[in-house]
């Protein structure tokens, strides 16, 4: 059942150094911006952030890259008109990026959840993504082995939470949010709103309770960067 936290900061207390962490979010959408400005006053370093893209301005996931608390970034968009943070980052060494095309990491991510041990796809085949893996021709097509992504910690943002922990979500907020908190070990999410048991239409739920971890009302979230 998942435990209910007082606090953003309570709910990333235990995020250790070296960690491998999804942060949900398509750009601006859905980005768990409490969340990270916890773990980034929370001080772990060395982390792996898995996200679609590499933060937006000065805040949230950019904050965090700035501050040197990143290791590796694993992508779809590590560069948009607002990511000077991490083009900077990257430009002196400070950050690794592996770059993923985006359906691929969906389905990587998604995969991890599922306990798949990998896939084949024909996206990236004959380019410098493919390098290093293992290519096959299916039907006479060529095809690229991804192989799965599991992570110790999933940051993501939902709508609203019952009291065992089944999320519903806002229009496209959705985005990775369902698929990350299946693909970690410990799911914390942030929720504008929690009601008791049976306050959500069973049909509507999108991320069953036995995926989450740890929960923590927000009722006024900061608005997101605009992307």
């Amino acid at each position: 059942m998942a435990r209910f936290t007082d606090s953003a900061a309570q709910a990333v207390a235990d995020v250790k150094d070296g960690a491998t962490v999804l942060i949900g979010g398509f750009g601006a959408a859905g980005q768990p911006v409490e969340l990270i400005e916890a773990l980034l006053e929370q001080g772990s370093t060395g982390l792996t952030v898995v996200n679609n893209n590499a933060g937006n301005g000065e805040v949230g996931l950019a904050a965090l890259i700035g501050a040197g608390r990143v290791a590796k970034m694993i992508c779809s968009f590590p560069r948009q008109s607002d990511s000077q943070i991490f083009d900077a980052a990257y430009r002196a060494g400070k950050v690794q990026l592996e770059l993923v095309p985006q359906g691929t990491l969906a389905e990587r991510i998604r995969a991890g959840g599922a306990g798949i041990g990998g896939f084949f796809t024909p996206t990236g085949y004959g380019t410098p993504l493919a390098e290093g893996k293992e290519t096959r021709v299916i039907d006479g097509r060529g095809q690229v082995f991804e192989s799965p992504i599991r992570a110790d910690v999933a940051l993501v943002k939902a709508l609203t939470a019952d009291r065992l922990g089944n999320l519903v979500y806002r229009k496209t907020a959705r985005n990775f949010g369902p698929v990350m908190a299946a693909a970690a070990e410990h799911a914390i999410v942030q929720v504008s709103n929690v009601v008791d048991v049976g306050g959500l239409d069973p049909e509507v739920i999108v991320t069953p309770g036995i995926y989450v971890d740890t929960v923590v009302e927000i009722p006024h979230p900061s608005a997101p960067v605009s992307a």
